[in-house]
């Protein structure tokens, strides 16, 4: 069974940063494109970022373009997210994902496998 775990969250002052990490556990992780989604309360998942499976692909949501940066350490199964000049209306629970990208990218039309999530906030 494959499992994603997330962790890294917390409360951070406003123009603050974070790095978020996700372990990857029991299936093939440098197979995996990756990616990081968020869902802020009353509001639909949005996608962050991802990256694909060799690391050469990456994309962000127009949200948090040049806030991100995302990275993958195939050999500890760890794909990391972070968070730079963070913002009030960062504040959400992120999830990590993974799934299979689509011509070695990092796009996966469908993510196979989701965590729990890591609740970040950001104060004002």
């Amino acid at each position: 069974q494959v499992q994603l775990a997330e962790s890294g969250g917390g409360l951070v002052q406003a123009g603050g940063s974070l790095r978020l990490s996700c372990v990857v556990s029991g299936g093939s992780f440098n197979t995996y494109a990756m990616g990081w989604f968020r869902q802020a309360p009353g509001k639909e998942r949005e996608f962050v970022g991802g990256i694909s499976w060799a690391g050469g692909s990456i994309g962000f949501g127009d949200s948090v373009k040049g806030r991100c940066t995302i990275s993958r350490d195939n050999d500890k199964n760890t794909v990391y997210l972070q968070m730079n000049s963070l913002k009030p209306e960062d504040t959400a629970v992120y999830y990590c994902a993974a799934g299979w990208g689509v011509s070695n990218t990092y796009y996966v039309r469908q993510y196979a496998y989701w965590g729990q999530g890591t609740e970040v906030t950001v104060s004002s």
